[in-house]
């Protein structure tokens, strides 16, 4: 299997995982504890802002190293292959936005 564009990154991505795993967590406390609607959905928010700028922070590395390898190699099955991911990815994005 290719190496993943993120694999440099791994480490960095992981933590902020982590942070966003940690930052569910937190909104299930504060649904247990009865917390107020809007403090919820202000938590609910940052997680959805978090998530989505790690996806386009992968998004960025499968563009710069999955697609643009495959434009460079020549291969045109490949690069059509890698080309129609990335539609797929960003159509994928525009529907939660």
């Amino acid at each position: 299997m290719a190496t993943p564009g993120y694999a440099d990154q791994r480490a960095a991505l992981l933590r902020r995982l982590a942070r966003i795993e940690g930052q569910v967590r937190g909104i299930g406390r504060m649904v247990e504890d009865d917390r107020y609607c809007i403090d919820v959905l202000t938590q609910i928010g940052a997680v959805a802002t978090a998530l989505e700028s790690l996806g386009f922070e992968i998004l960025d590395a499968h563009v710069h190293h999955c697609v643009a390898d495959a434009l460079a190699a020549a291969d045109a099955d490949a690069a059509g292959e890698k080309a129609a991911e990335l539609l797929a990815a960003v159509r994928r994005f525009a529907k939660t936005t």
